[in-house]
């Protein structure tokens, strides 16, 4: 078995590959527990990952702008659109 990198380091898309390639697995059903409960936790460590850097990106787009009073606000990005 090929040595996994730590999730910390993988790239966006690294770890999304990942977890597509982990979840198929465990809906084949044919693991053994303990190898399922080891790709449950990895799982679940890459879909903070995606979940962290996502967040990370959206912050990046986030930018302040003037409020016409001499203020800042935020505007509102709505990204699920």
């Amino acid at each position: 078995m090929a040595k996994k990198i730590p999730v910390e380091e993988l790239t966006y898309e690294e770890a999304f590959e990942e977890l597509q390639a982990v979840v198929t697995e465990l809906e084949s059903g044919e693991l053994p527990l303990e190898k399922s409960l080891t790709l449950f936790e990895r799982g679940q460590a890459l879909s903070m990952r995606c979940s962290t850097l996502l967040e990370d990106a959206e912050l990046k787009l986030k930018e302040l702008v003037p409020d016409g009073e001499g203020g800042f606000i935020e505007p509102d990005l709505d990204l699920e659109n």
